[in-house]
């Protein structure tokens, strides 16, 4: 941003909590007009957080309401990824806050998002609705690198739950591990990673333990994004969803619950929601405003 030109109000909000030491933190920035690719990177990477959002006017065709309708875009500290849920979620409940709740509609890079926004005694919460999803299968020697750079064995995934890169937005790795102990003990070689994920055009690498049959915890290591790991990651939870049912490990219809962030003392709860003849995934969680 040129040094006489007007800078833009970056608020601070997180999504998948109720408070503000939960959950995800992301920067929202509710008019971007002016801003181009590298500001938007700058403004990121200055908050470090994970992700933040940039709205600007809706293109023409987007339809939904006059002024519940724009166009949203996702920069972590290092790079633009193509859509990010825990982000939306955010800018949605700073959205209400100004404009009260009630349905959005998002053009993102990786299709139309439709948010509605909700207010249930003081708290605001937020559904998302993923564009459509797809699961595909992993090369075994992708595999084997992803978990040497993990430092996972191979003995200590669920084998209930196959190995699979999962879409609802972004792309994800999916792994399950066989114990709760596993996914708590994560220090993985962030560079191989980061380049494994590169090569496969991966966002995270969804991490899940199956808790019950519909309680699930889960980590993401983001490396690509500049980030160890990401404290809730709404677009892998629509990923896992997809993948999840495309399996046949839950029914058709069902509405799982994932804790992610306790392992790094921020705890958020996100609620994944699916619905028999419709493929995509509904993301839920509540979202407050930083400081």
């Amino acid at each position: 941003m040129a040094t006489n030109a007007p800078q833009p109000e970056v608020l601070r909000y997180t999504a998948f909590s109720t408070t503000p030491d939960g959950g995800n933190p992301a920067g929202v920035v509710l008019d971007a007009t002016g801003l181009d690719d590298g500001d938007m990177l700058a403004v990121a990477a200055g908050l470090g957080y994970s992700e933040s959002a940039f709205l600007t006017a809706p293109p023409e065709d987007l339809g939904g309401q006059e002024g519940r309708a724009y166009g949203i875009r996702y920069f972590s500290p290092k790079a633009e990824v193509p859509f990010c849920g825990h982000a939306t979620v955010a800018a949605a409940v700073a959205l209400a806050e100004r404009i009260g709740p009630g349905r959005l509609v998002f053009a993102t890079r990786a299709g139309t998002v439709p948010v509605e926004v909700t207010e249930e005694n003081g708290t605001l919460r937020a559904t998302l609705t993923s564009v459509e999803p797809y699961v595909e299968k992993v090369d075994e020697d992708d595999l084997a690198e992803a978990l040497a750079a993990l430092d996972w064995p191979a003995a200590d995934l669920d084998p209930a739950f196959p190995p699979r890169v999962a879409f609802a937005g972004a792309r994800h790795l999916v792994l399950a591990a066989a114990t709760r102990a596993r996914l708590a003990d994560l220090a993985y070689d962030f560079a191989r990673l980061e380049a494994l994920m590169h090569r496969l055009d991966l966002t995270t690498v969804q991490l899940v333990w199956r808790e019950s049959d519909t309680v699930f915890h889960v980590r993401d290591p983001f490396p690509v994004g500049g980030v160890v790991e990401d404290p809730a990651t709404g677009a892998a939870a629509a990923a896992f969803g997809a993948y999840a049912r495309e399996l046949g490990l839950v029914p058709e219809d069902a509405v799982l619950t994932l804790h992610q962030g306790e392992d790094l003392g921020r705890p958020g709860e996100l609620t994944v929601t699916l619905r028999a003849g419709d493929p995509r995934v509904r993301i839920s969680g509540a979202g407050t405003r930083i400081g």
